[in-house]
């Protein structure tokens, strides 16, 4: 059974159709990218995911529970949580405010301290900074806390939205290797949104490629990589 599955999800802005059947999965562990161009219907696939936007019909699987219509909170507590498109930390709180605010719903107070010290240790930089107001990080720090401020959700998948947008390209390649490590030393499932198609196929096991709200083409990071089709309209090759 995947941990995520989404079953021909159809999500409307109004009398506009984003979304068109949308199915896809998540198996525990894994990476999964979801990629394509700008208003393809990316963020909306996760808002719809995240109950920010709700779906008109389909299901929403997690861990095989019907989470379609549950709201944002009860969604987060059952352990998916997101990192949103342009970091939206809380910029007059402190970092280590931030990654409080990540804990909110958890009363196991000597799990989040464990937590706090991996985040720190991640992140190093953001120990560096714990006391400092988020709104005066840079945008790479800013992601860093996003990101970290999720994980304090101890999520069992993360879902993130375009955590390149508006970086430095050596601060993007950071970041991915952190998404990666993540996934690989915290065992936490990660659902990757991102335009930057080169590096999420580089580091994810499967990818789906969304058009005009609709999954035109799904396959292993490995083979979307060597597609033709893929290489010309998304890797500028």
């Amino acid at each position: 059974m995947p941990l995520m599955e989404l079953k021909n999800v159809c999500t409307f802005y109004g009398n506009i159709q984003a979304l068109r059947d949308i199915s896809l999965s998540v198996e525990e562990g894994e990476i999964v990218t979801l990629i394509g161009a700008n208003g393809a219907g990316k963020s909306t696939t996760l808002m719809s995911i995240c109950g920010i936007t709700s779906i008109r019909s389909g299901q929403i699987l997690l861990d095989g529970e019907d989470i379609s219509h549950l709201s944002p909170h009860k969604i987060v507590s059952r352990g998916l949580s997101q990192v949103p498109e342009g970091r939206r930390i809380f910029p007059q709180l402190t970092v280590l405010e931030n990654l409080d605010m990540g804990a909110f719903l958890r009363d196991d107070k000597e799990l989040v301290k464990i937590d706090l010290d991996e985040v720190f240790e991640i992140f190093p930089r953001l120990a560096e900074r714990r006391n400092q107001p988020g709104g005066t990080l840079s945008g790479g720090e800013q992601q860093m806390l996003a990101i970290s401020r999720a994980l304090m959700a101890r999520p069992r998948i993360l879902l993130l939205d375009e955590p390149s947008l508006g970086l430095a390209p050596i601060i993007v390649h950071n970041i991915f290797e952190i998404i990666k490590r993540i996934n690989t030393e915290r065992k936490t499932t990660i659902f990757l949104v991102e335009q930057n198609a080169n590096m999420a196929l580089k580091i994810a096991n499967k990818g789906y490629v969304l058009q005009n709200g609709v999954i035109k083409m799904a396959d292993s990071a490995e083979k979307l990589l060597q597609n033709a089709e893929v290489r010309k309209a998304y890797l500028g090759l």
